[in-house]
């Protein structure tokens, strides 16, 4: 078999998916037969887009690789069409090394752990799919279907309010679909040629009133998904309900799918719209920044505490799409994948907590790590590295934001002042809340009560090794960011250069000097 040609993409799509169908057949009663099947489907499948990537894709070639198309029904052009380029590659990469260790932090799981894994395996495939595929009527279909299984997690293993945040999320990301599924079909069916075809409807000749039209909707869509404020309430209550593993899907795979549409469709597609809403997105990526960093102060629920902190984290990527420059795009991309990484790092250290001390209120805790060294080390580390501290993944996104932000012409002085002011507050609200909550849940007079009624037990080895697979990446990064930018860095580069090219004749024909002459002029080019 000449495996340069092999489907690799829908291969590693469908075999969680079609392994997860195998479950019910698995002899099994107390869950470890299943959970080892599940462990070792995630694996292969790993090593699949490893190797996939590793013989198939090139760094330095920035259009569609690894593609598939196939004809499904052929009188509305739609088909079964996947590729990857470099936004969606190191993605798919952490799609998988995420759901591996999340299958692996599901250890602990009981109660109905067929139906479990099967869901698992099930958001493996979809979550996969999401950033694969290239037709616009699959990529929304993908879109609802990868939610089922988190809407069944959330409902069915989550806390005491578990039906109300599943119920909450799944009003708010299917409400959002919506807009997505209008556009869709708007792209679609515009102009002479019927196809959802990503690549086609992007070389489509656009009214720009229809792009701003279709933009908004794409932004509303993919703004819960983010969250971008105010769009973004669903997540904290989703957060406080959820288990472990279901933690590490939601900050590390999930919020991804937000800032990858945008860069895909709002930026690829749309760019003379995106003239327009830059500025919008600089003023609600800091709004994300300042607002949840100040709201992360006030929580005492643990689970919530980090969720608010997702949320200020990722109104990085928000300034970093806007900044017009290849370093500021470059920036967004590295922050989604070092945050993937940092918050299934921390939410997993939440549950790993909650399951010693059966309390998620930090009030409640207090000098535990004088018992738990292992689980000291661990919650210390991660915590650094949230907090963007130098050497590690966090802190080389942020800093190419930043410079990326700063450095560019398309904006004007006092504007970029402003909001490297106001972001720079968020990054020392930050080391703030993270630290004062490392000295609530680890420092300070034991509790006799938590420490008299429960056996604090430190970490076991399978948690040392997961938030090691985790660490290693993210100083790996830190010490040498190329590991990961090389891999994109030729698709963002094109990107911005599409983003530059739509900017002056934008400003030609509509005065986009005027209409933003505050805080927005078009680059000189």
């Amino acid at each position: 078999m000449n495996l340069v040609n092999f489907p690799w993409l829908t291969t590693i799509i469908f075999f969680p998916i079609i392994s997860a169908l195998l479950i019910p057949l698995i002899p099994d009663e107390n869950g470890k037969t299943v959970r080892w099947y599940a462990l070792t489907v995630g694996l292969i499948d790993f090593i699949f887009i490893v190797y996939a990537f590793y013989t198939g894709y090139d760094f330095n070639n920035p259009n569609l690789q690894l593609v598939e198309s196939y004809t499904w029904i052929s009188q509305i052009d739609l088909k079964w069409s996947v590729g990857a380029d470099g936004l969606s590659m190191p993605l798919i990469l952490l799609t998988g090394f995420i759901t591996t260790l999340a299958i692996m932090a599901a250890w602990p799981v009981t109660f109905k752990p067929k139906l479990f894994y099967f869901l698992m395996l099930s958001m493996y495939g979809g979550q996969i799919a999401v950033f694969a595929v290239q037709d616009m009527l699959l990529f929304f279909l993908v879109w609802e279907l990868e939610l089922v299984p988190v809407y069944l997690i959330l409902s069915i293993w989550g806390g005491k309010k578990r039906l109300y945040a599943a119920t909450k999320f799944i009003l708010y990301t299917a409400g959002g679909s919506l807009f997505i599924l209008l556009a869709a079909f708007t792209l679609a069916f515009f102009g002479d040629t019927v196809t959802f075809d990503m690549s086609i409807i992007a070389s489509k000749d656009i009214p720009l009133k229809l792009q701003l039209l279709l933009y908004g909707c794409f932004l509303i869509a993919y703004g819960v998904k983010l969250p971008i404020f105010p769009l973004h309430t669903w997540l904290p209550d989703a957060h406080g309900e959820a288990t472990a593993p279901a933690h590490m899907l939601l900050a590390g795979i999930l919020l991804k799918m937000g800032g990858y549409a945008l860069l895909r469709m709002n930026v690829g597609m749309l760019p003379d719209a995106h003239v327009y809403f830059a500025p919008i997105l600089i003023i609600l990526g800091v709004v994300n920044i300042i607002y949840a960093a100040l709201t992360a102060f006030a929580q005492q629920n643990l689970k919530r505490k980090i969720a608010y902190s997702s949320i200020s984290h990722m109104g990085f990527v928000l300034i970093g799409i806007a900044s017009y420059t290849s370093i500021g795009l470059s920036g967004a991309m590295l922050q989604m994948i070092s945050h993937g990484l940092i918050g299934a790092s921390l939410f997993f250290m939440v549950g790993a907590t909650y399951d010693r001390t059966h309390t998620l209120m930090l009030d409640e805790m207090g000098g535990i790590g004088h018992k738990m060294k292992k689980m000291f080390a661990m919650w210390t580390t991660c915590s650094m590295a949230s907090l963007a501290l130098p050497g590690m993944s966090g802190f080389a996104a942020e800093l190419m934001i930043f410079i990326g932000f700063a450095t560019s012409d398309a904006y004007n002085s006092i504007f970029k002042i402003v909001v490297i002011t106001l972001a720079a507050v968020g990054v020392i609200l930050t080391p703030v809340y993270l630290l004062s909550m490392l000295k609530e849940i680890l420092y300070g007079p034991e509790n006799k009560d938590l420490t008299f009624h429960v056996k604090l037990i430190d970490a076991e080895p399978r948690e040392v090794f997961i938030i090691a697979c985790l660490l290693i990446p993210i100083i790996g990064i830190g010490l040498y960011p190329k590991i990961v930018t090389q891999m994109y860095s030729a698709t963002t580069d094109q990107l911005n250069t599409l983003l530059r090219n739509s900017a002056p004749t934008l400003a030609e024909k509509t005065n986009v000097a005027a209409i933003h002459s505050k805080i927005f002029r078009a680059p000189n080019i």
